[in-house]
């Protein structure tokens, strides 16, 4: 088996590459040999496997070890491996707490008192569990707090009267350039000779005015002097200016350097260009399958969805991403694309999402799932887990009315 610790994600079929990723397959692959699992779902709390922070597991872990049974003490060993692991233990056993599990309570309440990364296991149980069961902690955090002072925000910090001072907000300083007209701001931007520094501000001011289609001409030129990255409100900018850019973005997303310059105009495509656009986006979307570039394909995915039909050239790809990213997040937007450009087969991927780590999906999978007894089944788990997220809980509510009549 693949070492859980060695940085490489498992095959994307296998078990371990299905619970890595997040999927939902691997969760009902589990529950069928959950002594044969435990290893790897220990390993996947553990280690975070996540491509992206934005990436959702701490249910999809929680879930695991409450529905396959598993003991807590390796869990509640990983409080004491480090602050980061120690976070991700604190989440799984947070969640677990709140579905009735008292031996995650009590080991994180004495991790509490006694625990080096103590503070972030106090703030997770802040966040997700009812006052009483942390309040009377007040003595224990303030002691703690005064050896190891630091600002913090949030709860328990406000109801203990132990925050930090907030942020001071006073008259907001005029923008330099802020007094110039486009006019002079366009010719500010135009002169080579003019500082990064000044021009970054010309665009700044710009991007607080609205669209402006002088600028677009420029926008080549307005990189960093190393090459590297577009002047920062650049982004901005061409963004207010939406389809009024796509003749120049064809140009921008058909050069090879500088990056930034293509990674925009493939962007502005995506968002705002026409179905004679489809296939640089899907030479896009190859590109980053070769690559292994698994941030931003989202926004390709997104922008092909815009074409339906018009875009099947590209289902093949979408599919491979769906299957492979361990992009988590992305993934739903794969699935979105392939529904609006050709919905094939999906009634077994909407099925596998009502098991998947992102709200999302579970989303996608209570409102299209095909009605069936184990559908039905997985409908009212989801309404009635009290670690739902309430958006799916009340939708596989409403799934399970209709259903039902």
């Amino acid at each position: 088996m693949t070492r859980m610790s060695d940085g490489r994600y498992g095959p994307a079929g296998s078990l371990i590459g299905l619970l890595q990723r997040g999927r939902g397959l691997g969760a009902r692959m589990a529950a069928e040999d959950p002594a044969g699992a435990a290893e790897i779902v220990y390993g996947c709390v553990g280690w975070d496997w996540r491509w992206d922070t934005v990436d959702q597991r701490g249910l999809y872990l929680a879930r695991l070890v409450r529905d396959l049974e598993l003991p807590l003490g390796p869990v509640v060993q990983g409080l004491g491996k480090g602050e980061e692991a120690g976070e991700r233990a604190a989440r799984v056993l947070a969640l677990l707490a709140l579905d009735g599990a008292g031996e995650a309570r009590e080991a994180l309440r004495g991790y509490v008192k006694e625990g080096e990364h103590w503070v972030a296991a106090l703030e997770e149980m802040a966040r997700r569990w009812p006052v009483e069961w942390w309040d009377d902690l007040a003595e224990t955090g303030r002691e703690r707090a005064e050896r190891d002072p630091e600002d913090r925000w949030g709860e328990p910090w406000y109801r203990w009267g132990l925050a930090g001072p907030g942020p001071v907000h006073g008259p907001r300083e005029r923008k330099p350039l802020a007094e110039v007209d486009n006019v002079g701001l366009l010719e500010l931007l135009a002169d080579p000779e003019e500082s990064e520094e000044r021009r970054t501000a010309a665009l700044d001011v710009i991007d607080d005015r609205g669209p402006e289609p002088g600028v677009i001409p420029l926008v080549p030129s307005l990189g960093t002097a190393d090459g590297k990255y577009m002047l920062w409100p650049l982004i901005g900018v061409v963004d207010k200016l939406g389809a009024l850019a796509v003749p120049a973005a064809r140009e921008w997303a058909a050069v090879t350097e500088p990056e930034w310059l293509r990674l925009l105009g493939e962007g502005v495509l995506a968002e705002h260009g026409t179905v004679a656009d489809v296939p640089v986006l899907v030479g896009v979307l190859e590109r980053s399958w070769v690559e292994r570039r698994w941030c931003g394909p989202k926004r390709t995915a997104d922008g092909l969805a815009r074409f339906g039909g018009g875009a099947r050239e590209a289902v093949s790809l979408l599919r491979r991403f769906w299957l492979a990213t361990p992009h988590s997040f992305e993934r739903v937007s794969y699935l979105g694309a392939l529904a609006e450009i050709d919905p094939t087969g999906l009634e077994s991927v909407y099925v596998e999402c009502l098991w998947d780590c992102e709200e999302e999906a579970r989303l996608l999978g209570v409102r299209y799932a095909p009605d069936s007894a184990e559908v039905r089944e997985r409908l009212v788990y989801l309404r009635d887990d009290v670690l739902e997220e309430p958006e799916v809980r009340a939708a596989a509510r409403e799934r399970l009315a209709a259903l039902t009549g």
